[in-house]
């Protein structure tokens, strides 16, 4: 029985990715009344179910409920409507026909995981779906494949293994036998992104078949039947080329894009205890062991570190070629505590090793492997899922685009009423029908401007390759129209607006409780506790000779006069004998053989890096457990945000004027991290050390000081900004670093007037007391960052300096409804506003020019916020912590040194924001074009 009409089913509902979803089945009168209407319309019914295919199947089946459809019609967010087949499988990888169904076999059979893994897989919903039905029903729908579950009557998205499950779980997962290897593969198909390439004829029926190109036909019919031949013949040739060009970039893009992304290698997959074979990248299923090759590899899959360190460059996921350290996803179970940590993939993002990256190198304990556990194949990968952000991009709401279909709809009704007003004058005056038909007809044929086609696509072409000359690269030629209607443009700070390297200022110690005098110099810095922090809290490495890792990392280290080796060659370097990474002054002679792990030797200036705690955006802050030469104990030394690190610090040891200090320097624009430091117990060895939790070390340092450095804008910024703005083009500064350098370098580059006033928004949630009572409700409070006096002073002498936050009063009081303003929101408040206020928050972003402390999602919830106001928004980043809102902006900038980056539609060569300008040129130029086209 078929559902109530008004009942909706979903896929993924709740999640980004929400789409509604009928079932159909096969109507076999149906299918016979409409094929007979399709024939006696000699084929025009069938054209038209071409462009809607979603009503052809309407018209030939019936609905019904999901479990009887053979047929599938979704519905995503944005209106755009998707057909699918339902199929049949079974685990051997038999196709079974639909009218079988009634047959399917429900009762258990061996499972798909192997060696006690089926429990834990994909929360033991899709796998156990699997192991207890001998047929498999299924569908795909933009290159996702959907499983169906009785037990909840719906379809559910096939998935990797890391959903619900525990750290612990891939540490315990033992090996896949080939025929468990087999049967997963029948589910999760064979590991690789496929690009199909469509074929040339193809290509040309469907754009010969579009809806312009059918109108162009029958125009150029009559014209040439009304002897307009020269006019006709001109219509199509220009029609040619616009159709050549099409298909020929159409073409262009899909082998460019399969080059970049479709690739397979040999890895080494475990099939037995210890047993290790050699196998396609293309058989790899998820729950499969493979072993990261010592010299490195392009990682074919989403796999989980478990064992042994990876050097990786990920600009093919993040558009940044700064290496990143990969390290193994920790196990509770080895720190004796409960496993009740699960794993998540944006929390432990330092221990997956994502499809499509670069592992350079690896670390690895004596002679044991660099081994990965699978969890995610084919375009269920990171990769995989730009790749299909590629192939099904968010539409673009172009205004100019709905503007020209009600223009050339007003036009149609217009030679309509003149269609019927010419046939009847002239069958009064008794003209032929030839004739009648011909000046009717030829009414009809001016609603559409004739080179309005060959317009579309050729200025989009030209201005491709125009961009392409100024390098600038566009993998979304359907993006470029859009940037010439562009009025808001978000920027990253770092990197974007400012210079990649930074410039070594100076460094403030801090001894019992109060800071000393700056140090200009870093050598002059005593060798104490302070200069090995500085030496040592990093994760540089050497590749290929050459010291490498992130800018500011590399400015530090090389400014302490120390050197960096790592001893031994690959093939004996060990974790438990010998440290991967020692620092010494360069005057001291480095002793390769040092046994790190045991206190036998005398006590030198050489340290050891015997663990590193990774950075995470999360925790602002990195680690690292070091240990001196001849010394009976580790230490840990931490580095990251002042305010962080504070927090972790004993409080006698920040001095009291830390937040003054800091602000001194954050205010003139300086780039500010604090150092902090703990001896750790004599009692904790090694081993242990290899698996204690970070949270239990941090905590308790004392605070060493700050290190300040300079970090300059780039030349072209400033004038950039000022001509966007001069263009009536809104830029707004929306960064992770601290907001008062965010406030200083929005003054100086232009996004903010000396003479207007900066309101601080401060927004703060529900406080409870110990025993979770309230003590204040959520509240938003408006502070100005300086005084009208400051702001006298900015505008005549031009300076940056103001100073900090001041008590103001209510927004409504101090601002003036004629002075021109703008908001400043950090991370913290942003949230709180989200949570509380949605409401106020659109009136934040509208007046909001610079966004301080802001995670990688709220960038993107930023750029979302602004189009859902109708703001047309770019975004311009170095694509490290921006690729969530360089996707989801109307146009993303990429300022990344590899051209295919898929890390967004636009990847500039040229590292500034003149690109902004130039992509914003070029795009307006190619409207013209139609604009010129469309008026003539």
């Amino acid at each position: 029985m078929a559902p109530p009409m008004g009942s909706k089913d979903f896929l993924n509902q709740g999640e980004d990715d929400q789409m509604e979803i009928t079932g159909y089945r096969r109507n076999v009168i149906k299918s016979a009344i409409t094929w007979f209407f399709i024939v006696i319309t000699v084929g025009l019914l069938r054209l038209f179910f071409f462009w809607l295919p979603h009503l052809m199947v309407r018209a030939m089946n019936d609905r019904c409920d999901l479990a009887d459809a053979t047929t599938v019609i979704l519905k995503d967010e944005y209106d755009q409507w998707f057909v699918s087949n339902v199929q049949m499988i079974t685990k051997n990888g038999e196709m079974v026909k639909q009218d079988s169904r009634r047959s399917w076999s429900v009762g258990s059979s061996t499972p798909l995981s192997g060696s006690g893994t089926a429990r834990h897989s994909n929360g033991g919903v899709v796998l156990s779906i699997i192991a207890r039905s001998e047929i498999i029903r299924y569908f795909i729908t933009k290159k996702v494949k959907y499983i169906w579950n009785n037990e909840s009557s719906s379809f559910l998205k096939l998935r990797g293994i890391e959903d619900n499950v525990s750290c612990g779980f891939f540490h315990d997962i033992s090996y896949l036998s080939y025929d468990d290897a087999t049967r997963r593969r029948v589910i999760y198909g064979y590991n690789s992104i496929r690009i199909h390439v469509t074929p040339i004829v193809k290509l040309l029926f469907k754009e010969v078949l579009s809806p312009f190109y059918i109108f162009q036909i029958f125009s150029c019919s009559l014209w040439f039947a009304d002897e307009y031949y020269y006019y006709a013949a001109c219509i199509v040739f220009i029609s040619i080329v616009s159709i050549i060009a099409t298909i020929y970039q159409t073409r262009k893009m899909q082998r460019a894009l399969r080059n970049t992304i479709q690739s397979s290698t040999t890895v080494s997959v475990c099939r037995g205890e210890n047993e290790f074979h050699e196998v396609s990248s293309e058989d790899l299923v998820p729950g499969d062991i493979i072993e990261i090759p010592r010299g490195g590899c392009i990682m074919q899959c989403d796999a989980i570190l478990i064992t042994g360190n990876c050097i990786v460059n990920e600009s093919m996921l993040t558009g940044e070629s700064v290496p990143v350290t990969k390290t193994p996803l920790p196990n509770p179970l080895l720190t004796h505590e409960e496993s009740t940590l699960y794993f998540n993939i944006k929390d432990h993002a330092r221990h997956v090793l994502f499809s499509g990256t670069h592992v350079i190198q690896t670390r690895f304990y004596g002679g044991h492997k660099v081994k990965a556990v699978v969890f995610r194949t084919g375009f269920s990968t990171a990769k995989g899922g730009l790749v299909r952000s590629i192939l099904y991009p968010k539409p673009v709401d172009f205004k100019f685009n709905r503007d020209t279909y009600k223009f050339v709809g007003i036009l149609a009704g217009i030679a309509l009423m003149g269609f019927i007003y010419t046939v009847v004058l002239m069958t009064e005056r008794g003209d032929s029908a030839g004739d009648i038909v011909k000046r009717s007809l030829d009414l009809i044929t001016i609603a559409v401007p004739p080179a309005l086609p060959a317009a579309l696509t050729v200025g989009i072409v030209f201005a491709q390759r125009r961009m392409k000359q100024a390098k600038i690269y566009c993998i979304s030629p359907r993006s470029i129209n859009v940037c010439g209607s562009l009025n808001t443009v978000c920027f990253d700070k770092t990197g974007t607006l400012t210079e990649d390297g930074l410039d070594m200022h100076g460094v403030v110690t801090a001894k019992e409780g109060k800071f000393d005098t700056e140090i200009k110099n870093v050598n002059l810095v005593p060798r104490g506790s302070f200069m090995v922090g500085m030496a040592t809290c990093h994760s540089l490495t050497i590749i290929d000779g050459v010291l490498s890792g992130d800018p500011l990392e590399l400015i530090m280290f090389e400014s302490t006069g120390w050197e960096l080796s790592e001893p031994g060659n690959e093939e004996s370097s060990r974790f438990d004998m010998i440290c991967p990474t020692i620092v010494c002054p360069k005057a001291t002679r480095l002793t390769a053989s040092a046994d790190l792990s045991s206190g036998n030797t005398t006590l030198s200036e050489e340290i050891g890096i015997v663990r590193q705690f990774t950075f995470t955006s999360s925790l602002q802050r990195m680690s690292v457990v070091i240990r001196h030469l001849g010394a009976d104990h580790f230490d840990i030394y931490t580095k990251g945000a002042p305010e962080m690190i504070a927090s972790l610090c004993v409080t006698d040891t920040v001095p009291s004027d830390f937040h003054e200090v800091l602000n001194g320097y954050t205010r003139h624009g300086y780039r500010v991290l604090a150092l902090a430091h703990k001896p750790l117990p004599s009692k904790l060895k090694y081993p242990k050390l290899q698996r204690i939790q970070r949270e239990q070390v941090e905590r308790g340092l004392t605070f060493l000081g700050l290190i300040v450095m300079e970090n300059r804008l780039k030349p072209q910024t400033t004038p950039i900004i000022l001509g966007l703005k001069e263009s009536n083009i809104r830029p707004i500064m929306v960064t992770g670093d601290n907001m008062l350098t965010a406030l200083s370098v929005a003054r100086e580059c232009g996004f903010v007037k000396p003479t207007e006033p900066i309101v601080l928004v401060q927004a703060f949630p529900v406080q409870t007391d110990q025993y979770g009572n309230e003590v204040s409700a959520p509240h938003v409070e408006y502070v100005y960052t300086e005084t009208q006096e400051e702001r006298e002073v900015l505008s005549k002498e031009k300076s940056q300096t103001f100073q900090g936050s001041q008590n103001g009063k209510s927004l409504d009081v101090e601002v003036g409804k004629k002075e021109r303003y703008h908001f400043a929101v950090t991370g913290k408040s942003w949230s709180v506003l989200r949570q509380y206020y949605p409401d106020l928050i659109q009136k934040i972003v509208v007046r909001g020019t610079i966004f301080a402390r802001m995670s990688p999602d709220q960038k993107a919830q930023l750029v979302e916020q602004l189009q859902d106001l109708g703001y047309y928004v770019g975004m311009c980043g170095d694509g490290a912590n921006d690729c969530g809102a360089l996707k989801t902006a109307h146009a993303g900038i990429s300022l990344s040194e590899a051209e295919a980056s898929v890390a967004s539609p636009f990847t500039s060569k040229t590292p500034d924001i003149s690109c902004v300008p130039t992509t914003i040129r070029y795009a307006n130029y190619c409207i013209s074009c139609l604009r010129k086209d469309n008026a003539s």
